[in-house]
């Protein structure tokens, strides 16, 4: 019988595989939090922003997140499952921070900045997150899973580099000169 596993052998895969399915859906339910508590914080965010671009910006990705809430949903729909959130502790941390940002700076392009920052490490973690979920899905064979994965870590790099864009393009330098200018001031 010669390209036959042993039982134990397939056992052992049968048990990992379904250590993994089970990382892979905990996974699932924190990103859902985690993207329904951005629905609430994006346009708080939106709010505190001065910058057209980053305004708009921020309000492209509020509805890009709500695309990625339903394809959240129909994974779990596809697993059999309700969706169900998972309290993100990362996130909620994340959210926070860019909440302080937003109390400790005033109007302008420093607030902007900061809005910036804390823009890019929510995406940063979404990234990281939908990349990993993305493998697993390859790994566990969920081949309907796959592309709805695909399109919305697209979408977080996408985010991403229209964050960085606004920054480098204007946010930075005019913090930059809010700062000399407050500077120059206490002088």
């Amino acid at each position: 019988m010669k390209g036959t596993k042993p039982a134990t052998t397939i056992a052992k895969q049968n048990n990992t595989a379904s250590k993994l399915h089970k990382l892979f859906e905990d996974m699932l339910k924190d990103i859902y939090w985690a993207e329904k508590a951005l629905l609430k914080a994006i346009p708080k965010m939106i709010k505190n922003a001065t910058h057209e671009d980053l305004k708009q910006g921020l309000s492209d990705h509020l509805e890009e997140t709500k695309g990625q809430v339903e394809r959240l949903e129909q994974i779990f729909e596809q697993l059999g499952k309700k969706a169900t959130a998972k309290k993100c502790l990362a996130m909620e941390g994340l959210i926070k921070e860019a909440e302080e940002i937003m109390e400790e700076n005033d109007e302008g392009a420093m607030r902007d900045a900061g809005i910036i920052a804390a823009g890019q490490k929510v995406e940063h973690y979404e990234i990281a997150t939908y990349g990993t979920l993305l493998t697993f899905a390859q790994i566990l064979d969920l081949q309907d899973a796959v592309p709805l994965l695909e399109e919305t870590l697209d979408e977080e790099k996408g985010a991403d580099e229209k964050l960085t864009d606004v920054a480098e393009a204007a946010i930075n330098l005019e913090a930059a000169e809010e700062q000399e200018e407050e500077e120059e001031e206490e002088d």
